[in-house]
C-alpha cells in the first residue's frame, strides 16, 4: 500500500528495532518531529549523500524526547519499525516527503543452526569488546536486524541488510559480518599485546 511519509535525509542508516539518538535543529526538522510528537506519527529516516537520496529507508518513531531546548532544537531517541521504498519525491512541505511502499519480507526463516551461530557470534564479539549490550531474543521474528543494530556497520552493508528479503539470507550474511569483526578485533589485541613488549618475549 503506497503512502505519503516525510522524510529525514541523513548520513546513517538506520535498521528496523535499532534506536539512535538525533539532535533536531534545521527549522524544516523541528517541524517535521514536531508533528510526529502531536499525532504520535512515524517519519521515513532515508539515507543521503553526495550522490543523493537512496531509495530504501526505514520508518523511524520518536520512542524518547531527550533534551528540550529553548530555541526549539531538540534531542530525541528514534526507533527503527517497518521497512520501505521510495517510489517518488513529493511536494508540498518544508522538509522533504515521498510516496512510498512497505518492504515485507519472504517466507525464509532461518533454521535453528543459523540462529544459534548468530548469537554465539554475538556472544563472542560482546566478550571480545566487553560489551554490556543485552542479547537479542532469539525467538524474534528477524533476529538479524536486532544484531545488527548493535554492530557498528558501514552504511552500504546496512542498506545491503535493509533490501535483503530473505531472513535466513540476511542472518547468514550478518554471521559473516559478525565473524569477520571478531577476527579484526582480535587481530588488533594482537597486535597491541606485541606492540606493548616491542614484538619481543618476556623470558623472566
Amino acid at each position: 500500500m503506497k503512502a505519503e511519509l516525510g522524510l529525514f535525509p541523513l548520513p546513517m542508516v538506520l535498521l528496523p528495532t535499532e534506536r539512535v539518538p538525533l539532535h533536531i535543529f534545521e527549522e524544516r526538522y523541528k517541524e517535521l518531529i514536531g508533528r510526529c510528537l502531536e499525532g504520535d506519527e512515524e517519519f521515513g529516516l532515508v539515507f543521503a549523500d553526495d550522490e543523493g537520496i537512496r531509495d530504501i529507508g526505514t520508518r523511524a518513531a520518536v520512542v524518547e524526547v531527550l533534551t528540550r531546548f529553548e530555541d526549539g532544537r531538540l534531542n530525541i531517541m528514534v526507533e527503527g519499525r517497518e521497512r520501505f521504498r521510495l517510489l517518488r519525491l513529493t511536494e508540498g512541505e518544508t522538509f522533504h516527503t515521498g510516496e512510498v511502499t512497505p518492504i515485507t519480507d519472504a517466507d525464509d526463516p532461518p533454521g535453528p543452526e543459523s540462529v544459534q551461530r548468530a548469537l554465539k557470534l554475538f556472544d563472542r564479539l560482546r566478550r571480545l569488546t566487553s560489551s554490556d549490550v543485552e542479547r537479542p531474543d532469539p525467538e524474534q521474528q528477524q533476529l538479524s536486524f536486532a544484531i545488527a543494530g548493535h554492530v557498528e556497520l558501514a552504511p552500504e552493508l546496512k542498506l545491503d541488510l535493509l533490501a535483503e528479503v530473505s531472513e535466513r539470507a540476511r542472518l547468514e550474511r550478518v554471521c559473516d559480518l559478525l565473524e569477520r569483526a571478531a577476527e579484526t578485533v582480535e587481530m588488533r589485541r594482537r597486535a597491541a599485546e606485541r606492540a606493548a613488549t616491542n614484538g619481543r618475549v618476556e623470558l623472566g
